[in-house]
């Protein structure tokens, strides 16, 4: 059996293996990136809401950089800085710099570094151990990347400490009900031909569980929602094809002969064809997950001592008069 995190029933599977998943797809990867385009929108819709001007912008799991001109044009006073796990996606990130950057070697030494760096700027590095310093960013966002952590109880700290203070995070993420069509498929298929049940896809966080973790972080208390979207496909194949695309796909049945592989494939195609609506098409389901939450501040020393703000000093005695 698989490992499991401390926090969730999922099977965590190590970062390397996770690096390589989407070094192979970071080729492709714009074919499904219609997705996390769509919801960095969303995300944008609800960032106008809240009024900020951050002077360091991080985005956590930036992949191949498709949110970083949103973030720019958004904040354009702040450099904007991309992390990922993907050495390959950072590559295809670099490609939104250029744009950005390139004019900059026409200007003197000293203009150029008056106006500031405002490009994105590139770190290789897990979610759980991000290479800046405490209190580096006033503004961390990450769009659709936190699922494929296998624990997000380590990561929500992680941002945590590399904001400051009354700093905003807002992130994407995918719910329980994701990718549901295609599990219950392989449920049905493997119950059908004597097969034990196993992992096939990622078992996605509940967003109660998600805001648990964002308080037991250190953030206040957060804003949750979310919503249901369904793609459209004309074949089985075609909807296969698109999950492995996304990553999420990563685990693979070691003990299986390649005869019993191919039997299961095509009884997998079949299940899913048997869920065809009767539009023709075969639907798959996202739970897509919104969140923002400030850090709060801090209410103990790193040594444990009782912080009191100023301001705080006689409003509980001021009540009683």
């Amino acid at each position: 059996m698989p490992p499991t995190s401390a926090k969730t029933s999922r099977p965590a599977y190590d970062s390397r293996r996770l690096r390589r998943i989407f070094d192979r797809r970071a080729a492709t990867f714009d074919e499904v990136a219609f997705l996390p385009r769509e919801i960095a929108q969303r995300m944008r819709e609800r960032l106008d809401f809240i009024k900020m001007s951050p002077a360091s912008v991080l985005d956590a799991g930036c992949g191949a950089g498709d949110d970083l001109p949103l973030l720019r044009e958004r904040f354009p006073e702040a450099p904007v800085f991309g992390t990922d796990l993907s050495h390959a996606m950072l590559r295809r990130a670099l490609h939104h710099d250029a744009g950005d950057t390139t004019w900059r070697r026409f200007l003197p030494a000293s203009i150029s570094k008056a106006l500031g760096a405002r490009g994105p700027r590139f770190a290789q590095a897990d979610f759980s151990a991000l290479p800046f310093a405490h209190g580096a960013f006033e503004f961390v966002w990450s769009n659709l990347a936190l699922h494929w952590h296998s624990r997000p109880d380590l990561v929500f700290p992680e941002w945590q400490r590399v904001l400051k203070v009354n700093g905003l995070l807002m992130f994407s993420t995918v719910g329980p009900d994701t990718l549901k069509e295609l599990r219950g498929a392989w449920a049905e298929v493997e119950a059908s031909h004597g097969v034990s049940s196993r992992a096939h896809v990622i078992d996605f966080v509940d967003m109660h569980d998600l805001g648990d973790m964002l308080v037991e972080s250190g953030f206040e208390i957060p804003v949750m929602d979310q919503e249901v979207l369904t793609i459209t496909y004309k074949s089985p194949e075609s909807l296969l094809e698109d999950v492995r695309r996304w990553g999420a796909y990563p685990f693979e049945r070691e003990t299986a002969s390649p005869g019993t592989s191919r039997r299961l494939h095509k009884a997998l195609l079949s299940a899913l064809e048997a869920r065809r609506r009767p539009d023709g098409t075969i639907a798959l389901t996202f739970e897509v997950i919104y969140g923002h939450a400030w850090k709060a501040v801090p209410r103990t020393t790193a040594e444990g001592h009782g912080i009191v703000r100023i301001e705080d000093i006689g409003r509980g005695s001021s009540k009683n008069r």
